[in-house]
Order: structure tokens, then sequence, then C-alpha cells
């Protein structure tokens, strides 16, 4: 996170994740406020299950507690961090890996590590090759129906970050890229083919600062099918 602020205000606060930031007395923790809907509203369907969550990041371990409180006992959570320090913050259900998100051998390291992960939040250095690299390499372990979370993308905009508005290399230039790869299986120029990322992803979703990317529960091409009885002759072609 980075500069994360805001004020508690006078209405009432949404959901449980927020709830907690606002009573935390454990760990620090510093998020941008409009984030905990966010996480919610992606999240909570995980609540109460065997659950593998893995957050990119650690700081002072505040949010892997809010993770563990949220998700419930039966939640693995892991922290990856390059911070040696971070390790001290382990705790029942929580465990914490050591090295760079942008290092591939590392994380290649991590999934065989680890379960395949049902929440990925990538809230790390935000700096653009990790975040690139950190989806290369980890998105693949994400399961289906799982989701993948990638925090503080405004750093895209931030020249000492790497980023720039429309500057080639961004995380959100990249990511741009996820909206064709979505739409492939339409796709008549030879230049845009059906990939890994077309077979297993639902949805994309963008918020201020945050993308959501929600695997399908099952592979399987886009079809379309009619019902009912024509009126009269259509002159318009039909688009399946």
């Amino acid at each position: 996170m980075l500069m994360g602020g805001g004020g508690e205000g006078s209405q009432e606060i949404p959901n449980d994740l927020e709830r907690y930031f606002r009573k935390n007395n454990n760990r620090l923790i510093d998020k941008w406020i409009h984030y905990f809907d966010i996480y919610d509203r992606h999240f909570k369907r995980y609540r109460n299950q065997e659950t593998v969550i893995l957050e990119i990041g650690v700081s002072q371990g505040g949010s892997l507690q809010m993770w563990k409180n949220y998700f419930g006992e039966k939640a693995k959570i892991f922290g990856i961090d390059i911070d040696p320090r971070c390790k001290t913050l382990e705790e029942e259900n929580v465990r914490i890996l050591i090295g760079s998100q942008s290092d591939r051998k590392f994380l290649r390291k991590v999934k065989q590590q680890i379960p395949p992960i049902d929440i990925l939040i990538d809230d790390g250095g935000h700096m653009m090759d990790q975040q690139i690299v950190s989806f290369e390499e980890l998105f693949p372990h994400v399961k289906e129906d799982g989701v993948y979370l990638c925090e503080d993308l405004h750093t895209s905009y931030w020249l000492n970050f790497g980023g720039g508005h429309k500057r080639r290399g961004s995380f959100i230039e990249y990511s741009k890229n996820f909206i064709d790869y979505l739409n492939a299986w339409h796709s008549e120029q030879k230049s845009l083919k059906v990939n890994d990322f077309t077979k297993s992803v639902d949805s994309i979703t963008y918020y201020d600062s945050v993308i959501v990317i929600e695997k399908k529960r099952k592979e399987h091409p886009p079809h379309a099918e009619q019902t009912g009885r024509q009126s009269f002759e259509s002159y318009a072609p039909r688009t399946p």
C-alpha cells in the first residue's frame, strides 16, 4: 500500500474487513479505504471455506492477520516479502516465504511449496516488472474459479515506478491485452489467437487502482443458442 488514508466519517461501516481495520490494535495495516468494498465483493464467497490465500507484500503483517480473521480458521494464508524480518510474523495458519516477486526462480519454487491458490493479492513493491513477473509466474497457479487481484495500479502512472500515461511496459498497458485475450474466441485475425488466458478467465474488473481477474469454474468456449419462433425474416447479420 502507498499513501493510504481516509477518515472514519459518520456512515455505517459496510463490511467486516473495514470493521476489522477500524478497530485494529494489532499489527499495522495500510490500505486505501475503497479497497475494502472491492475485497468483500470478490472474496466473501470464500469465507469459512478451506481456502488458500497468497498475499505478496507482508510489510508489518497486519493484513495477513486481517485475512485470517476474515476467512476463518479453515484458511491457509501465505505471504511473500523480500524483507527477512517478516519471517518472524508467522503464526498459526500463516506462513511467510522470503524472496523477491521479480525473481522468476524464486516464484517457481513458491509454486512447488504451496498448494494451488484460491485468492492471490499482489500488494508488493508496485514496480512494473514486479507486477508483470508475478502475474506471469503465479497466475497459472491460481485454481479454477479463483481470483487474482493486483492493487495500487496507480503506480502505472508514476514515472519513478516505471509507469507513465500510455507508457509501454507499465502494468496497466500490459493488462489492456487481457481484454483482447478474453475475446479471442471471436477474432477473425490470426494476430489474436485463443490462449490459456482466453480459456481460463471468466471476467476482468477494473477499479480505481485495482484489477480483479476471476477464473472460470470450467474451461469451455462460449456458445450461443436460440429459442422461440421467428417473427419475420431478419436482414441483419447474426452475430454468433
